[in-house]
């Protein structure tokens, strides 16, 4: 251990109290507070601004490498009423480039017969010559390839998009599937999301592999009325169902629709909500996510 290293104060609640512990370890300066569950409890989408807690969680708070963990300890003593300081689990940190961490661990990956996404710096070694290479570099936004949902995505992509296609991108994240759509030759890109850091992310990285000229970003509500000939929307079940008309306006008939970021379970329940509008083909499995793509009827 050094005088560097970060200071991580673990702390167990119940759901009704995380929270006001949470806000006691801000108070007490720390400089992130997180929730992670005690047991294999996993909960997935929350409604609209609620913060589910799981019925043991584990509160963490991460301290600069000077913290007074004994004034920390006291302080939440005499702000929660207790008889003595709380038990709680220390860990130290050591300051790392965690950027450069994940590069290392980052290579190039392949998705399909032509798509390759890879870091900055590195060239997939065995691409053939039509090799459609994408640049990305980790961010704060969603998406690397890494994870099935995105996969998933890519490989449809991979195999289906025609040359001219406009395309939507909707909950672009990182952007990988708008800049990866462009790249495979998509005459022109959407990439829509309610998040400022994802839009900024999309247009970074759309400029990096130079086809920021036929990505447009902005707000999901200001997407043109006329249809489109591609939607792919990687986000969760909830969301997806809600869409559904949206989706079948905005497209084509016959156009092309991508679904992702469904577990394997939500699948019935998602594709139930297109089959109206859409001729759904039967999921494909990746891990416990599935892809769902259609047509528009």
């Amino acid at each position: 251990m050094t005088d560097s290293d970060w200071i991580q104060i673990e702390l167990t609640a119940t759901a009704a109290t995380a929270e006001r512990l949470a806000d006691h370890l801000t108070d007490a300066g720390a400089l992130s507070v997180s929730f992670e569950d005690e047991a294999d409890d996993p909960v997935f989408e929350p409604a609209p601004g609620a913060t589910t807690l799981w019925p043991r969680t584990v509160v963490v708070g991460l301290f600069a490498p000077d913290a007074d963990v004994s004034a920390v300890l006291s302080g939440l003593q005499r702000a929660l009423d207790l008889p003595e300081p709380p038990a709680c689990r220390l860990r130290r940190l050591q300051e790392r480039d965690w950027v450069r961490v994940w590069m290392d661990r980052f290579r190039p990956m392949r998705f399909g017969a032509r798509l390759w996404i890879c870091p900055s710096g590195q060239s997939p070694a065995d691409a053939g010559p039509d090799a459609v290479v994408v640049t990305l570099d980790p961010g704060l936004a969603f998406g690397t390839g890494t994870h099935e949902t995105t996969a998933l995505c890519l490989e449809w992509l991979d195999g289906h998009l025609q040359p001219g296609w406009e395309v939507i991108d909707y909950g672009c994240g990182s952007g990988i599937l708008a800049v990866a759509a462009a790249r495979l030759g998509a005459g022109h890109v959407h990439a829509v999301d309610i998040d400022p850091q994802a839009l900024y992310a999309t247009e970074e990285n759309a400029r990096k592999n130079r086809v920021a000229a036929g990505i447009a970003t902005g707000d999901p509500a200001a997407l043109p009325a006329d249809p489109v000939d591609c939607i792919v929307a990687n986000i969760l079940a909830g969301p997806l169902i809600a869409l559904a008309p949206r989706f079948a306006a905005l497209l084509r008939t016959g156009g092309r629709l991508v679904l992702s970021g469904i577990l394997h379970d939500q699948a019935a329940e998602v594709g139930a909500a297109y089959t109206e509008a859409f001729v759904v083909e039967p999921a494909v499995r990746r891990g416990d996510w599935v892809r769902l793509a259609a047509r528009r009827r």
